[in-house]
């Protein structure tokens, strides 16, 4: 015979807890396991990424030093050229205003000789 022992609420009250205690570890197992691999995972990928743009920085940065070198190769050049647009700015003005008046006159002694000459000839019958 199986003789019944009496359990009190602190009896029960304890296994609850103890129960409680058991899960909640477990609990904290699984996400702590779950953290390390995201852990795992993420330092994988910080490392990929780490390895794959340090050598695109790496090229950018010589990119950036040869356009810089580049650019100031072509400054005294460029120098130059607005020089020679301002040369030729001047000079143009300078053969416009020394022409136009000469070929604006040429051009209206040419038309009023023209003029002339048929009122000369008379109307054509």
């Amino acid at each position: 015979m199986i003789v019944a022992a009496e359990m009190t609420a602190g009896d029960l009250a304890a296994i609850v807890v103890a129960i409680a205690s058991v899960v909640a570890v477990v609990l904290l197992v699984f996400a702590i396991v779950a953290i390390s691999k995201t852990l795992t995972t993420l330092r994988l990928s910080i490392e990929q990424l780490r390895r794959e743009t340090l050598p695109v920085i790496d090229e950018l940065e010589k990119t950036v030093t040869q356009a810089n070198a580049d650019l100031a190769r072509l400054e005294p050049l460029l120098e130059s050229a607005g020089n020679v647009t301002q040369t030729v700015d001047s000079a143009s003005s300078l053969a416009y205003l020394a022409f136009s008046n000469p070929v604006i006159k040429a051009i209206a002694f040419a038309t009023g000789t023209a003029k002339a000459a048929k009122a000369f000839r008379g109307p054509k019958s």
